[in-house]
C-alpha cells in the first residue's frame, strides 16, 4: 500500500493531477471498468442542481433508511471530515476502508492521473458496489455532463435548480448550464425536475433522448397548509404530510422532487406514508441555515452563490431578531462576493472576512475590494484565520446580535469544529 493513513492519501491526491478540477469521463471511466467491470448492482438516483442537492439526498437517505432499504450515499464537499463524503445507512464509511479502496484504486489506474474528487467518487462506486446496497444516491459534484458521477447510468436522474455557480467550467448562461446539468439524463428513462423555472434547454434535451420528465407545477405539486403540506403527483395520487425539518423556503419544493424520485421507485421500492413523514421529521443537515442559540445567537450557511445567498436574505427576514447581525465569511475565488453585497448588504452592521486556502482561494483582502466596489460601506475587517476573525467578531457583538457564518464549506466546517457542532 503507498500509504498507511488517510491524510497521507488525501494529501497525495491533491497533488497528482496537474488541475484540481478536470471534466471529462473517459479516464475515469475506464479506471471504473477495470475496478468493477460488472458495474453496480443497485437501484441508482443521481441528483444535480446550483442548489438543493444536499438537502434532497439527506431527505432520500433518511425516507429509505426508514422504510428499511439499505442505502449508500455520495456527497461533496465535507464539513467537518472526508469521511462524510461516503455513507452507508448514514453512517459515513471508516479511514481503513478508504485507505483500501484507495489502494485499489491506485493500482487500476495504471499510468492515469485521477484528481481529488475522481478518486473520491471511484471510492465510492467501489464501496457501493462491494456492499450492494438496495439504493445508491449520488450527489453531482460540479454540472452534470462531465461530472465523474456521471460514468454511471441513473434509473431516476433528479435536477433541483438551475442558476448560474461555476460560471469558469459551465458558462455564464442559465441555458447554456442547463444543457450541462441536464447530462446526468438517460435516454427513456425519468428525469425529474423539482423547479418550476428550468431553462428551455433541460427540456429540449429530455426530448432529444426522450427521457420520462416529471416537472414542477405540471406533473407534481407541493401545497402548503396549516399543519403541513399536501404532496400531489400523476394520477391523482395526493398525501398529507409534516413539512421537513430543514430551514430554509425551498425545501419545500426540495421535498416536492424527492417524493415524485420515491413514486417513480415505488415498484422496486415500495415506501409506506408513514415512512416518510417520519423521515421528513427526522431529516438532519449541519451547515444548512443551522441556528446556534445564544448570547449572541449564530446562524451557520453554506450559501456560496447568487441563488442560495437569496434563499439566506429570505431566512434573515423571517427570523425578525432584534439585534444587529455581523457577517464572518469567505469566498473562493469563482464565487459571486457582489451577490452577497447586493443582497445581504442591507442585512449587516459589520463584516468580518477570512482568507481561504488553496489555488482557488481568495484573500479577506481580495474579497473586501469586491464588496467595497459593490458598494459596502460599513465596517470591513480582514483576517488570515477563522480563529482571529470569530474572536474578534464575538467581542464585538452585543448579547442580542446574530453573527452569521457562511460562505464556502471550508468557513462553515471550520466554524463547526471550532464550536464543536455536528
Amino acid at each position: 500500500m503507498r500509504f498507511d493513513t488517510l491524510d497521507q492519501w488525501l494529501g497525495w491526491q491533491a497533488t497528482l493531477h496537474p488541475q484540481q478540477i478536470e471534466l471529462g469521463l473517459e479516464r475515469v471511466a475506464a479506471v471504473w471498468r477495470r475496478l468493477r467491470p460488472g458495474g453496480l448492482q443497485s437501484q441508482v438516483v443521481t441528483v444535480a442542481g446550483t442548489n438543493g442537492k444536499g438537502s434532497s439526498v439527506a431527505m432520500l437517505e433518511a425516507i429509505y433508511h426508514q422504510a428499511g432499504f439499505r442505502v449508500g450515499a455520495y456527497t461533496s464537499p465535507h464539513l467537518l471530515r472526508y469521511n462524510e463524503r461516503i455513507r452507508l445507512n448514514g453512517v459515513t464509511v471508516s479511514d481503513q476502508q478508504l485507505c483500501r479502496v484507495f489502494d485499489e484504486i491506485d493500482q487500476a489506474r495504471v499510468s492515469a492521473t485521477l484528481t481529488y474528487f475522481e478518486f473520491g467518487t471511484l471510492a465510492a462506486l467501489t464501496i457501493f458496489a462491494e456492499e450492494k446496497p438496495d439504493l445508491v444516491i449520488l450527489e453531482v459534484g460540479l454540472g452534470g455532463r462531465l461530472d465523474a458521477v456521471n460514468i454511471i447510468d441513473a434509473d431516476v436522474a433528479l435536477i433541483t435548480t438551475v442558476d448560474l455557480d461555476h460560471t469558469d467550467w459551465l458558462g455564464d448562461d442559465r441555458e447554456v448550464i442547463g444543457r450541462e446539468k441536464a447530462g446526468i439524463m438517460r435516454a427513456h428513462r425519468p428525469v425529474v425536475l423539482a423547479d418550476e423555472e428550468m431553462p428551455r434547454s433541460v427540456f429540449s434535451h429530455a426530448e432529444r433522448l426522450q427521457a420520462e420528465v416529471f416537472a414542477s407545477r405540471r406533473d407534481f405539486y407541493a401545497v402548503p397548509g396549516e399543519n403541513g403540506w399536501r404532496w400531489s403527483g400523476p394520477d391523482g395520487l395526493r398525501k398529507q404530510l409534516p413539512l421537513p425539518n430543514l430551514a430554509g423556503s425551498k425545501q419545500l419544493a426540495n421535498a416536492a422532487g424527492v417524493l415524485m424520485v420515491c413514486h417513480l421507485l415505488h415498484a422496486s421500492l415500495p415506501v409506506s406514508p408513514e415512512a416518510v413523514a417520519t423521515a421528513l421529521r427526522q431529516v438532519r443537515l449541519p451547515g444548512r441555515l443551522q441556528l446556534v442559540e445564544g448570547a449572541p445567537a449564530l446562524l451557520l450557511d453554506v450559501a456560496h452563490n447568487r441563488q442560495s445567498i437569496e434563499a439566506l436574505g429570505d431566512a434573515l427576514g423571517k427570523l425578525k431578531r432584534q439585534g444587529r447581525i455581523h457577517a464572518l465569511f469567505g469566498l473562493l475565488q469563482d464565487k459571486d462576493a457582489t451577490a452577497v453585497a447586493d443582497v445581504l448588504g442591507p442585512w449587516l452592521t459589520s463584516w468580518y472576512l477570512v482568507d481561504l486556502p488553496g489555488s482557488r482561494g481568495r484573500t479577506a483582502e481580495q474579497l473586501a475590494v469586491v464588496l467595497q466596489q459593490a458598494g459596502v460601506e460599513t465596517q470591513v475587517n480582514c483576517y488570515r484565520s477563522f480563529f482571529r476573525a470569530y474572536r474578534a467578531c464575538r467581542g464585538a457583538a452585543y448579547p442580542q446580535d446574530l453573527i452569521l457564518i457562511f460562505g464556502s464549506f471550508l468557513i462553515v466546517g471550520e466554524a463547526m469544529q471550532h464550536l464543536g457542532l455536528e
